[in-house]
């Protein structure tokens, strides 16, 4: 694999961003029946205004972004949104290594994300992390949203 390179989001990454994210998502879309996910429906100009205030990290190979997390920090806790891999990437480290450029780039005590219960392999990454289960929210069709937490401090 080509050197990565894990560097700040910035907004003139928003279309790249974009691109990345609904590729990621199209297989969590699959695995839910749902084509309507947020993560498939946002706009550019949603990601444009998001980037604006948000924390994050992208990872290129050669001039390529190949993924992409964005987060938040609100009382004392990072909170951590879409974390997008290409799909011809995953596998390769480079959720783990956004995982880490984002963590590494905050003062909060700790880190939350979520994850669908459906989407074994985000909870087996996260859990790899350090990220330990802390609430499930039934969605009420067999599926559950799961909140994930990490100790930073």
């Amino acid at each position: 694999m080509a050197d990565v390179v894990i560097r700040p989001i910035s907004p003139a990454d928003a279309g790249e961003v974009l691109t990345v994210q609904r590729a990621a998502f199209v297989s969590e879309a699959a695995i839910y029946g749902d084509p309507d996910q947020p993560a498939l429906t946002q706009t550019l100009a949603q990601i444009e205004a998001e980037l604006q205030g948000a924390k994050g990290f992208v990872a290129l190979v050669d001039d390529r972004i190949v993924g992409a997390i964005r987060a938040t920090e609100r009382d004392d806790v990072l909170q951590i949104g879409r974390i997008a891999v290409a799909p011809d990437m995953q596998g390769e480290g480079i959720g783990r290594r956004l995982l880490d450029a984002i963590e590494g780039d905050t003062e909060c005590a700790t880190a939350e994300l979520f994850t669908g219960s459906l989407s074994q392999a985000n909870i087996d990454l996260y859990t790899a992390c350090g990220y330990r289960e802390a609430e499930r929210i039934d969605q009420g069709d067999g599926t559950a949203q799961v909140f994930m937490r990490k100790p930073l401090r």
